[in-house]
């Protein structure tokens, strides 16, 4: 699971059984500190998501699991909204 960011839409004209009517966004994964990471990719949406929205998104099996029609060929899906992050940092143990 990664955090990213919306960042397109992509339109097919023909899709495989069982992804007809799911969305199709692009994502720009993020580090920590919410700067860019690496490649973008394209994920199923299941959550409604929009440009410029915060998202995480499950990877692999689990991607076609959070799909109506399981075990359809897709790699990466968005599965929910990042509305905040907050993180402490963690003292040394010893």
């Amino acid at each position: 699971m990664f955090l990213a960011r919306v960042v397109g839409r992509v339109v097919c004209t023909v899709k495989s059984e069982g992804l007809e009517g799911v969305k199709l966004l692009l994502v720009q994964p993020l580090n920590a500190d919410l700067t860019d990471s690496g490649s973008r990719v394209v994920a199923a949406d299941i959550a409604q998501s929009g440009l410029g929205d915060r998202v995480f998104v499950v990877q692999g099996r689990e991607s076609s699991l959070a799909l109506a029609h399981t075990f359809v060929p897709i790699d990466a899906t968005i599965v929910g909204h990042v509305e905040e992050i907050s993180a402490r940092k963690s003292r040394p143990r010893g």
